[in-house]
């Protein structure tokens, strides 16, 4: 009688998985094959405080020739660096990630042949720092220098592991709560782990505007929580 009700419950729960071979020996397959198990989700968020800050500043200029445009991009951007380095000291963490010169095109409102009016240079640099109390003071210095672009600013952190980790614990036990409520349902227990499984999960970084430049004031950045998420897949035998 135990077995026909515990064949009756794998049928009726989807959770649940119940296979055996045709000679009554459990078939070759993944862990649990052959058994009677339960497979649940679970899922693990952390709020971290974030310790670093990442901000893309970039310099456009425009002229009539591609070396008037580029040179005047270079001193420009040179001017924002020691304006950076100034403030950020020694330790300044700063790297090129993108530069471009593009000729301007015009086009005829009768659809003829586009001619060029000018040129635009870009040059883009990312920012790396720890003190994020002073972000804001590192804007207002770019800018200062010659900047006319603020692309990004992005909150992290410098090792994710604890997080993640802690993550993955919640998820673990949040897995095992999600198939005891599904075996209990059906008056089973939970026997021995079959399959833990990490799923793929990146962390998100909320993205942070800098606050519109006010007269005479620095501009203000409010950091945001960081929130990571692990989760994961639990296969556990019943009986």
């Amino acid at each position: 009688m135990k077995s026909n009700r515990l064949g009756l419950a794998m049928a009726l729960v989807s959770g649940f998985a119940y296979a055996q071979g045709p000679s009554g020996h459990p078939p070759a397959g993944p862990p649990g094959a052959g058994q009677a198990s339960v497979r649940a989700g679970g899922d693990g968020v952390v709020y971290a405080n974030p310790d670093e800050a990442k901000i893309d500043i970039g310099v456009v200029t425009q002229a009539a020739t591609a070396q008037a445009a580029g040179a005047q991009n270079a001193a420009q951007t040179q001017a924002v660096l020691n304006k950076l380095r100034a403030v950020m000291g020694s330790k300044a963490d700063i790297r090129t990630i993108s530069y471009s010169l593009n000729p301007n095109y015009q086009y005829p409102r009768d659809g003829g042949k586009p001619s060029i009016n000018g040129y635009n240079a870009s040059n883009t640099v990312e920012i790396t720092s720890d003190d994020l109390p002073g972000l804001g003071k590192l804007i207002d210095a770019a800018t200062e220098g010659g900047a006319n672009q603020v692309q990004r600013l992005q909150f992290g952190l410098k090792d994710e592991k604890p997080a993640r980790a802690e993550a993955l614990r919640k998820a673990a036990q949040e897995a095992r709560s999600n198939a005891e409520a599904m075996a209990g349902a059906l008056g089973l227990k939970l026997g021995r782990v079959l399959q833990l499984e990490q799923m793929t999960a990146a962390p998100i970084r909320p993205m942070v505007a800098a606050a519109a430049k006010l007269p005479m004031a620095t501009t203000p950045v409010e950091a945001e929580a960081i929130e990571v998420r692990a989760s994961v897949t639990l296969t556990m035998a019943v009986e």
